[in-house]
């Protein structure tokens, strides 16, 4: 579908030259200069092979931006390598998907797990997992009597092998809730 260049955002795909190459957009900037028309600089990735591109458009132009299904899996397993492994919610279906296109967001995935993956036709190009996870603190340095819960936060390895920084007050055993984007400690699970 035509769109106006100036409502292009960071997660759309376009199909920019009409070649049928998909162009994720990861980043836009307005520019109105002290003469002449504004214009639109966008940061451009190719999906499939993964070239990077900038690209200005004039504010009026239309591009054609492409639509992405998208529905609902459940994560049941990694096979050792790059290839995760969902099964669509509705018609049972099995879908693999490559790590490159799940991205770094694939160390907080857990069985059972619900996720939205974007599709165009059948090829998945993105994955959306939660917000948040509870993971349990598998190793963490122990606790000093005496430290209180202030800004030192020392290391733990949560489930996964994955590192986060938690309060002095988190020691082994204890599931607590990490916030995805940034790998993060939120709070304690309330479980």
């Amino acid at each position: 579908m035509k769109v106006a260049a100036i409502t292009l955002r960071p997660g759309n795909v376009l199909d920019r030259d009409g070649d049928g190459r998909l162009w994720l957009v990861t980043g836009y900037e307005i520019m109105q200069p002290g003469k002449g028309a504004s214009v639109i600089q966008v940061e451009m990735r190719d999906v499939r092979s993964g070239n990077k591109d900038n690209v200005r458009y004039r504010t009026q132009e239309t591009v054609e931006r492409v639509r992405l299904d998208q529905a609902e899996y459940t994560y049941l397993y990694n096979d050792g390598a790059d290839v995760y492994t969902f099964m669509n919610k509705e018609n049972f279906e099995q879908l693999e998907v490559q790590k490159d296109v799940i991205g770094d967001k694939a160390k907080w995935l857990q069985d059972g797990m619900e996720v939205t993956i974007e599709m165009f036709e059948t090829e998945p190009l993105g994955v959306e997992i939660p917000d948040s996870v509870i993971v349990t603190v598998e190793e963490a340095e122990p606790v000093v009597k005496g430290q209180t819960a202030s800004s030192s936060y020392k290391p733990a390895l949560v489930t996964g092998g994955v590192k986060v920084m938690v309060p002095p007050f988190i020691d082994v055993g204890t599931r607590i809730v990490v916030k995805t984007e940034e790998g993060t400690y939120s709070e304690r699970a309330k479980d």
